[in-house]
């Protein structure tokens, strides 16, 4: 298990980590409004239109459903396709909106002309606006879900998935390459790329939680960190006891799995929340990691299979 990860299976809200975090530093003076700042964000108040398209499991997870498609699935033209798994506190709308932001941060890497040109972006949707010990049981539990669909979509449709997951999104993706591993399906993703993640840093070690599934996985996975991301390096720290890898990376000391890389993007990303934001966040060297260009389609450059432990600036 994660250092801490669930002993701390009780409620904890966003109100209570502010209370918490505050109260250390003194909730009346710097520190309060410090930590408030923090975790006032958004993702640059996009609004999605109704056909972006989405695979939800919210209320089907219990009923053992499969996820289900929403919005427009027409891509044309696109040689691959990004899945993106939101983070904590993401209601339907929420979830909606961040993958269209996605969408409009990867047309604008991509130099595409108009967002329709840009890579198609899929947003996955699960129920994570809960209280934070709830969300990371949730996020474990799609786990079997969203290791379907993409076996589906490998044998349906082919195309190549380079899946992009933000913040708790990350403990969606760990314990899918898990569930990918124990399979033997290590070939349904191209790249996955984690950004602000939300996990322990030690869980992507060699011989952590994740270290052998993203050596399994048989596509490259980076590490986006930013360390102005004060949400993971105030709040997560306090709710969870360790450090996070989406603020500093894979510490040192620990011995990387094969095909991982950690990519600093402290001078790209101000806050927990940018990322993926047109123009704010890390996706014009995110598109040069995993090489993905204009509608999707993914360069020679992606395709020579594991990068190496690096970190790379």
């Amino acid at each position: 298990m994660d250092q801490a990860d669930d002993a701390s299976s009780g409620l904890v809200t966003r109100r209570r980590l502010l209370l918490g975090v505050a109260g250390g530093v003194g909730l009346l003076g710097g520190g309060g409004l410090y930590v408030t700042r923090s975790l006032s964000g958004d993702s640059g108040g996009y609004d999605a239109p109704e056909t972006q398209p989405m695979v939800t499991t919210r209320g089907r997870l219990d009923a053992a459903d499969p996820p289900e498609r929403v919005g427009s699935w027409e891509f044309e033209g696109a040689d691959a396709v990004v899945l993106f798994v939101h983070g904590l506190g993401a209601d339907a709308g929420s979830a909606r909106d961040q993958a269209y932001t996605a969408r409009l941060g990867l047309a604008a890497a991509t130099g595409a002309t108009a967002e329709t040109d840009g890579p198609p972006v899929v947003g996955y949707s699960w129920e994570s606006n809960v209280d934070w010990g709830p969300a990371k049981r949730t996020a474990d539990a799609n786990a079997a879900p969203l290791a379907d669909w993409l076996a589906e979509w490998a044998d349906d449709d082919g195309r190549p998935v380079h899946l992009f997951a933000h913040s708790l999104g990350a403990r969606v993706t760990g314990a899918t390459l898990r569930e990918l591993a124990d399979r033997g399906q290590s070939n349904t993703l191209t790249s996955v790329s984690l950004f602000g993640g939300a996990i322990p840093s030690d869980s992507v070690a060699a011989d952590g939680r994740y270290g052998p599934a993203i050596a399994a996985v048989d596509a490259p996975v980076f590490n986006f960190h930013s360390r102005n991301d004060r949400v993971l390096s105030w709040v997560y720290r306090a709710s969870d006891r360790t450090r996070a890898v989406g603020h500093g990376g894979l510490a040192a000391s620990a011995t990387a799995p094969a095909g991982y890389a950690d990519v600093d993007v402290t001078d790209l990303v101000a806050d927990h929340y940018s990322y993926v934001e047109p123009e704010e966040g890390c996706l014009p060297r995110t598109v040069d990691r995993i090489g993905i260009e204009e509608t999707g389609r993914t360069s020679r450059t992606a395709e020579g299979g594991p990068v190496g432990s690096v970190q790379i600036s």
